[in-house]
């Protein structure tokens, strides 16, 4: 017998009718032993994730604003819940101890990971697997710092204990006090590869409302190709330039230990889905896996003559963005050029002091700043086998009449980044998706 470890995120959980499937789900394959679950997420267009009800109770609190009745609506979902499985729990102990901890100041790390909490409990007795706690399992240090190496002692040697157990996602505790300590949302994917390393997991399932990653957005190119199987590599490339399934910190857990991931749909279980996997263990022959980009982007290009002859110009730039806390993207360089490629947001107020601390410390004979700039990546380990990519790609943004600001390619050869104006992005995407595909 196998192991799998099996995450549902908050779609997968919102609901009695939801719970039903992941039943269904888990117990039509006897390997997915270890299950991560998400608080309950939307029901419907409208309706509230049950993190955010907590986040204003505790909001409430803290002002001294009545939030008895936000609270009854929380546990009134998770009563209904409940009822609807038709399994013998108490929770009405665990109500009061939220209230009476909500009335003591708690902490709001504390309320959010009781969304989780009260989900595993109901899964756990619902399936008639054990409930194990994640408090004292995922570790964190004084700054709120993941433990990697500690969490995954403490998980192994707890799951060896257990034969099939349900998990809350999304927190743990400081190693040192014992405080509960929360992941950033969407935390339970973290938690679910975590687990999955613990157990030395043959795959890790991460069950949502997609199936699957596609090689574009749907909401920007229609009908996109559903991707079958990309690598750790890949993945990481796309989700830095936007594309979005997996918390990114979920990845590197599972990919130190070498177990595939595989992305599935709770709503259509019968989907294969999307493997991820190691980057040699498939035979990729695809052109490219995927397209993703982000905006806007600001350009700030410094020209210098001789600049290839000054050792450690391009040190003393870097050294102005880290002086002043900001973090760069892309570093395009000429003989007698410089750019550097900033998130807008990243910049804030900060653009003129960065523009008089380049004139002050590289003394440049011009400066240029390009703002509204979108940034757009193919990625794909196909790349580096497949001649005149990057030709197909400017004749498509040329036939569309779309203006490149920006085309660089990695040395490593797994993408092709294009930047083009903001106005441009949806434009251009579709153009090279096209192109690349037909």
């Amino acid at each position: 017998m196998g192991i799998k470890t099996a995450k549902f995120g908050g779609s997968s959980v919102a609901d009695g009718i939801q719970l039903a499937k992941i039943k269904e789900i888990i117990e039509a394959d006897k390997d997915r032993r270890y299950i991560v679950v998400s608080a309950p997420g939307k029901r419907f267009d409208g309706d509230s994730k049950i993190t955010d009800l907590l986040f204003m109770c505790k909001a409430q609190a803290d002002h001294n604003i009545p939030y008895e009745q936000l609270l009854q609506v929380i546990t009134d979902r998770y009563s209904a819940i409940k009822y609807n499985l038709g399994v013998d729990v108490d929770l009405d102990s665990e109500y009061e101890t939220i209230l009476k901890k909500l009335g003591e100041g708690c902490s709001e790390d504390y309320i959010a990971s009781r969304g989780e909490y009260l989900s595993a409990i109901l899964v756990a007795a619902y399936l008639g697997y054990d409930f194990v706690d994640t408090e004292g399992l995922i570790l964190f240090d004084s700054k709120g710092r993941l433990l990697p190496e500690e969490t995954n002692e403490a998980l192994s040697k707890e799951l060896a204990k257990h034969e099939r157990a349900v998990l809350p996602g999304f927190y743990g505790s400081d190693i040192k006090t014992g405080d509960i300590r929360i992941l950033s949302r969407g935390g339970s994917d973290v938690t679910g590869s975590l687990v999955a390393r613990a157990v030395d997991a043959d795959m890790y399932e991460n069950w949502t409302d997609v199936s699957g990653l596609l090689m574009a957005d749907p909401r920007i190119v229609d009908n996109p190709k559903p991707i079958e199987y990309i690598s750790y590599m890949e993945l990481r490339e796309l989700s830095y330039m936007g594309a979005s399934v997996l918390h990114d910190e979920a990845v590197f857990p599972v990919r130190l230990a070498g177990i595939p991931i595989n992305i599935r749909n709770t709503n259509a279980p019968e989907d294969p889905g999307t493997i991820i996997t190691t980057e040699n263990s498939y035979e990729n022959d695809k052109l490219f896996s995927g397209i993703a980009g982000k905006q806007p982007f600001t350009v700030i290009t410094v020209y210098k003559n001789m600049m290839n002859k000054e050792v450690g110009y391009v040190r003393r730039a870097l050294t102005v963005l880290e002086d002043l806390g900001i973090s760069f993207d892309h570093i395009p360089t000429g003989i007698d050029s410089l750019s550097v490629v900033i998130e807008s947001a990243a910049l804030e107020d900060n653009l003129e002091e960065v523009l008089k601390e380049f004139e002050q410390r590289l003394h440049p004979d011009e400066i240029n700043v390009i703002p509204d700039i979108a940034m757009i990546a193919v990625v794909g380990m196909g790349l580096v086998r497949n001649i005149g990519v990057a030709a197909r790609i400017t004749q498509a943004l040329a036939d569309g009449g779309i203006n490149i600001r920006m085309l660089n390619q990695g040395t490593s050869e797994i993408n092709v980044i294009v930047g083009v104006e903001s106005k441009d992005f949806k434009k251009a995407t579709k153009a090279i998706y096209n192109a690349l595909t037909n």
